[in-house]
C-alpha cells in the first residue's frame, strides 16, 4: 500500500521550467534552454546542466526573480488533487532540483510535508552565479531514501512522479513510478505513464490508498511466484542478448558503410583539389594566350602600318591598274588606234613599276615586325594547345568526382538505411531493458512480501512465546517449579 509520493516541481506540480522563466530577466533564454532540453533528455547530468545555467543568470535581480516567481501557475489539478491525496492519507514530498525562492511558495500553497530544493546564492540583492544544496551534486533517489528512512516505509509503500531523466533514481527506487507528460528517457522505465497534462488524472491511480491500475498490476504480480518472474527475467535477457547482438552487428556494417563513405569523400577532395589545380592551370595559360595574342595583334598592326608606308601602297596601286588595262584589252573590242594606247599605257606602267625601290630601312623593320608578328602567333597556338590539354586533364576529374560521387551517395544512403535499422532494434533493447527492471522490481516485491510474511510468523510467535514465558514467571513466582526449557524460554524474552 503506498503511503507516500514524491513529486518533481517544474512541470509536475508548476506549469513551467524555474530557471528558463528566470532567463528572461537576463536575455540568456536561447542558451539556457538548450542546456535544459539536454539535460532533460540525459544527455548531460544534472549536476553539470545545473551549474552552467545558473551560472548565465550572474547579476539578476532576487527582487525581479522573486516576482517572476509569483506568477508561475501551478500545473492543472495540481491544487485539488495534492489536497485530495492528504485527505486520503497519503504523504506528499517534492523533491526538485529547482530552487528555493519557487519550492517554498509550493510548500505554502500546496501544504506539502516534505520539500527539497537548491538554494540560489547572492549578494547585495543579486544572484552570484552559484547554486548549493543536497541536489547540485546528490540524486533524488538518495533523499528519497533519506525521507523513506524518516517515515519508517519500504520502497514498495512510495511512488514517484516526474517528467525528465534526472528523476529516473526516484522512479526507480519507488515502488511505483509514474511519468507524467514526460520526455522518453522516463516513458521508458516508468510502471504507469500519464500523458494528460492535469494532475488529477493521478487520483483515478492513488484510488482511497491504493492505485487501481497500480493494485491491477500488483494482483497479477502477487499470482507470479518468485521463480515464474526469475524465468521470465531469464528469457528477458536470452532475448536482450540477441537484440544486442543483432543491433551491434546492424551498427558494425553501418559503421563500414560510413567508413566507405568517407574514404570515397576523401577521394572526392583529392579529385577536386587535382582538377581546380588543373584550372587554375589551365587559367594562367589562357591569360599567357591572351597576353600573346595582343602582342600578335600589335606586331601585325605595325607590320601593315609600316608595309603600306614603305613605298608598297604605289606600288600596288600600279599593279592593280596594269592588271586593269590587260583584262580590258583581252576582252573588249577595240579598234586599233585604242587597242596600241592601251598597250603603250601598260608599258610604261610596266616601266614605272620596275623603277619603284622601297626604302630598305623601313623595309627591314616591317619584316622584323611580321617576324616578331608570326613568332607571337605561334607562341598563341603553342599555349592554346596546352590550354586545351590542361582543360582535358581537369575535366577528366571531374568526370571520376561524378563516378566517385554515385558511389558515395549509394554508401551513404546504406549507412542511413542500416543505422535505422540498428536504431530500431536500439529501442527494442532499451524496451527490453524496461521489462527486464519491471521483472526485477516484481521480484523485490515477492521478496518483500516473503519477508513480510515471515517477519509476520516470527512476530506472532515470538507474541506467542512472549506470553506464554510471561504464564511461566506468573507460576514461578507463585513458586511453581520452572523446568530447563521453560528458564530458557523466560530467558530469551529478558524475563529474568
Amino acid at each position: 500500500m503506498i503511503k507516500l509520493i514524491a513529486f518533481d516541481l517544474d512541470n509536475v506540480l508548476i506549469d513551467g521550467e524555474v530557471i528558463d522563466e528566470m532567463a528572461k530577466l537576463t536575455g540568456v533564454e536561447e542558451e539556457i534552454s538548450k542546456i535544459t532540453s539536454q539535460a532533460m533528455e540525459g544527455e548531460i547530468d544534472f549536476g553539470t546542466a545545473l551549474k552552467e545555467r545558473v551560472s548565465l543568470l550572474k547579476g539578476a535581480s532576487v527582487e525581479d526573480i522573486n516576482k517572476v516567481m509569483l506568477e508561475i501557475p501551478l500545473m492543472e489539478g495540481a491544487k485539488e488533487s495534492v489536497k485530495e491525496l492528504k485527505k486520503r492519507g497519503y504523504k506528499i514530498a517534492t523533491i526538485t532540483g529547482s530552487f528555493d525562492c519557487i519550492a517554498q511558495r509550493m510548500k505554502d500553497e500546496l501544504d506539502l510535508d516534505y520539500v527539497y530544493f537548491n538554494t540560489l546564492q547572492e549578494e547585495d540583492g543579486a544572484l552570484t552565479g552559484e547554486v548549493s544544496g543536497p541536489l547540485v551534486d546528490g540524486t533524488k533517489r538518495e533523499i528519497l531514501q533519506d525521507i523513506m528512512k524518516m517515515e519508517k516505509i519500504s520502497p514498495e509503500e512510495t511512488a514517484a512522479v516526474g517528467d525528465g531523466a534526472n528523476d529516473v533514481s526516484m522512479l526507480e527506487e519507488a515502488g511505483l513510478g509514474i511519468a507524467f507528460n514526460a520526455k522518453p528517457v522516463l516513458r521508458e522505465m516508468a510502471d504507469v505513464v500519464v500523458e494528460k497534462k492535469d494532475l488529477r488524472e493521478l487520483l483515478e491511480i492513488f484510488d482511497d490508498g491504493s492505485s487501481k491500475k497500480a493494485s491491477e498490476k500488483a494482483e497479477v504480480e502477487a499470482k507470479e511466484s518468485f521463480t515464474e518472474l526469475l524465468s521470465q527475467k531469464k528469457d528477458l535477457e536470452k532475448t536482450l542478448k540477441e537484440l544486442t547482438a543483432k543491433r551491434d552487428k546492424l551498427n558494425d556494417e553501418a559503421k563500414v558503410f560510413r567508413q566507405e563513405r568517407d574514404e570515397l569523400n576523401a577521394q572526392i577532395r583529392g579529385n577536386l583539389d587535382n582538377a581546380l589545380k588543373y584550372r587554375d592551370e589551365r587559367d594562367q595559360i589562357n591569360q599567357e594566350v591572351k597576353k600573346y595574342k595582343k602582342l600578335r595583334d600589335e606586331a601585325h598592326q605595325a607590320y601593315k602600318k609600316m608595309e603600306w608606308t614603305s613605298g608598297r601602297r604605289e606600288a600596288v596601286q600600279v599593279e592593280d591598274e596594269i592588271k586593269r588595262l590587260e583584262k580590258t584589252i583581252e576582252t573588249r573590242v577595240l579598234d586599233i588606234r585604242k587597242e596600241n594606247e592601251l598597250v603603250k599605257k601598260v608599258t610604261d606602267l610596266r616601266k614605272k613599276l620596275q623603277g619603284m625601290q622601297e626604302d630598305e630601312e623601313s623595309r627591314g623593320e616591317a619584316l622584323k615586325l611580321k617576324e616578331e608578328s608570326e613568332g607571337y602567333h605561334a607562341k598563341v597556338v603553342e599555349l592554346s594547345d596546352q590550354a586545351q590539354e590542361t582543360h582535358e586533364k581537369m575535366l577528366e576529374y571531374f568526370r571520376k568526382i561524378d563516378e566517385i560521387r554515385s558511389q558515395a551517395d549509394a554508401a551513404h544512403q546504406k549507412f542511413i538505411e542500416t543505422r535505422e535499422k540498428a536504431n530500431k532494434v536500439h529501442d527494442e533493447v532499451k524496451a527490453t531493458f524496461g521489462k527486464i527492471r519491471k521483472a526485477n522490481k516484481g521480484m523485490d516485491r515477492v521478496k518483500a512480501k516473503e519477508r513480510s510474511i515471515e517477519d509476520e510468523i516470527v512476530r506472532k510467535k515470538n507474541s506467542v512465546e512472549r506470553e506464554k514465558a510471561e504464564e511461566i514467571y506468573r507460576k514461578f513466582l507463585e513458586g511453581k517449579k520452572v523446568s530447563t526449557e521453560e528458564l530458557l524460554l523466560l530467558q530469551k524474552h529478558k524475563i529474568v
